[in-house]
């Protein structure tokens, strides 16, 4: 098929803080005279942006200077810092002074990363660059040797079986760079075929996440503590399970709440977005919503392999940026200011590349700045507290051997467990069904917890129904031949969004698997977690997927 084609210097998949970025920093030091094209598949910048956030400024400090005159929407600092594990009816809280520096929050901001994002698009335009929302891009473009030369961008009209000789087709355009910037997010599809056409992850461990589950709410004043942050590890989870809750007081009288469980978990059985509905019943979480509403859900993976497992991030013609490099402080939740740096220091080796008349090279300079800047340094010291999590569960393990561990990186400068390895990938750790007996959750009462469809229409989530289904399958018969009798088929409670169910007659017989794919809030859980690892995540039409205000 051919197509047009657009010439840049530089083509930047995603608007999140990664690659916005990087495009200020190339308009920084390039003006005019370098060419930087942003897409983003959302509807508008940052309707898939999805964060706690409590945001770490550093980065946005080295990146622009004077944030706070250009009106860049920090607003809340971070006035009383707590960390407490829950019990069914109780809690205890951990000292501060017991926890390593690195995880002090004071002089953090909790932030909507949409609202930051937003504001970072209007500060890469005011520059020169070039931003196109709802521009899903589809496919990479190689050159004759083999190297990234650019992607296919804004194709619509594909029919629902696929084919392209349709009315309203459009084959969409070819945007070529001398260098093209993957920042997707965590499990991006095009980062992915990277990965493993180069070969990228040789060298390092497997990539680890966790599903995060988000809502906003808006309370009562008298319940509402502007600039409270609030962790929580324990119930409703078991000590086995890695996972825990964020609850942020920003303003206007809103509250973040959200629940992460790792997808190691070994019990199919297990329901993470009803844990997510049970943990809101608890005691103290309950006194502050009472009375409020929840305006906004959403859901979507986050890394938490580490340092460990950061594949290398250069290939022939480009460089993966952000979380599609997995730069996520696990117990500091924060990677949004490793993300900003990433940007900086790949565009700073691309300008570097590019005024020396290169072009489709690998940027060496960037993935070891990466490697032993701002960003390594992060992540080395807290590199062992995932594994040890895993291994020893979360108050052995995550909290007492992993804050041990960070004392010592943070005093000594070396990690006393060294380079722990995380082990199996989250799909293989799951166990099958026959080991364990499923899980009776509480029915959601429709105040403080809800049911999942109901919730995801709190994500404005909306796709073209006459397109094919972005979810593919590499065999149709896996999750009902395969998935089903031999881990109960985990899709359906997996899923935050209700994608995935298994129909059947009345009297339970002639069991079929259903996507309703309409749903999807681009979460990436079903490409990773499938234990057949039989689902691809691939990008639907620009524009469609959730549209999250202020997440």
């Amino acid at each position: 098929m051919t197509r047009e084609s657009m010439e840049y210097d530089v083509v930047i998949v995603g608007a999140g803080p990664a690659g916005l970025s990087a495009a200020i920093r190339l308009k920084q030091l390039g003006g005019d005279d370098i060419s930087v094209v942003v897409l983003e598949k959302g509807s508008e910048v940052g309707a898939h942006i999805l964060s706690g956030a409590v945001l770490d400024p550093c980065a946005l400090d080295a990146l622009i200077p004077d944030w706070k005159e250009k009106g860049a929407p920090l607003h809340t600092k971070v006035e009383q810092d707590r960390f407490l594990v829950l019990s069914e009816t109780g809690s205890k809280p951990v000292p501060n002074f017991i926890m390593p520096p690195l995880m002090n929050n004071h002089g953090n901001y909790i932030v909507s990363m949409g609202n930051v994002c937003r504001w970072m698009a209007e500060q890469a335009e005011g520059l020169g660059v070039e931003v196109f929302p709802g521009m899903s891009c589809s496919e990479l473009v190689y050159d004759e040797n083999g190297a990234v030369k650019g992607v296919v961008a804004g194709e619509f009209g594909r029919g629902r079986d696929d084919k392209t000789d349709g009315p309203g087709y459009e084959p969409g355009m070819e945007l070529h760079g001398k260098y093209v910037f993957l920042s997707e997010g965590a499990r991006g599809s095009l980062s992915k075929q990277v990965v493993e056409k180069f070969g990228l992850d040789a060298n390092c461990d497997v990539p680890k996440f966790g599903i995060g589950l988000k809502e906003i709410w808006e309370v009562k004043p008298e319940n509402h503590v502007l600039g409270q942050v609030t962790h929580t590890s324990g119930w409703p989870l078991n000590s086995k399970i890695g996972g825990g809750s964020f609850m942020y007081h920003l303003e206007n009288n809103q509250v973040y709440v959200g629940y992460i469980i790792d997808l190691n978990y070994k019990n199919p059985y297990l329901y993470p977005y009803m844990e997510f509905q049970r943990w809101k019943h608890h005691p103290m979480i309950a006194k502050v919503l009472e009375g409020g509403k929840r305006v906004s859900y959403g859901a979507r993976v986050v890394t938490k392999g580490g340092f460990q497992s950061i594949p290398k991030t250069i290939f022939p013609g480009g460089a993966l940026l952000g979380c599609s490099a997995g730069l996520v402080n696990l117990p500091r939740i924060k990677g949004n200011h490793n993300a900003m740096y990433s940007g900086k220091a790949a565009a700073e080796a691309a300008y570097a590349a590019i005024k020396a008349e290169r072009s489709s090279d690998e940027l060496t300079a960037y993935d070891t700045e990466l490697r032993n800047g701002p960003i390594g340094k992060d992540l080395k010291r807290v590199r062992n507290v995932a594994p040890l999590n895993s291994k020893f569960g979360t108050t052995l393990g995550g909290m007492m051997l992993g804050g041990m561990d960070m004392w010592f990186a943070t005093i000594f400068r070396f990690n006393l467990f060294g380079t722990l390895k995380h082990g199996k990938n989250d799909a293989k750790s799951t166990e099958e069904a026959k080991n364990y007996t499923k899980i009776d959750y509480p029915k959601p009462d429709g105040v403080l917890s809800f049911d999942r469809l109901t919730n995801v229409s709190f994500s404005a989530t909306n796709h073209e129904e006459e397109q094919p289904c972005h979810l593919k399958l590499a065999d149709a018969d896996i999750p009902i031949l395969v998935n089903l009798p031999k881990w109960a088929e985990p899709a359906q409670r997996y899923c935050p969004a209700g994608v995935y169910e298994i129909l059947s007659d009345d009297d339970g017989s002639n069991p079929r698997f259903q996507i309703n794919a309409q749903n999807c809030v681009h979460c990436k859980t079903c490409d990773i977690k499938d234990p057949s690892q039989n689902i691809t995540w691939t990008v639907p039409e620009g524009g469609g997927g959730p549209n999250y205000p202020n997440m």
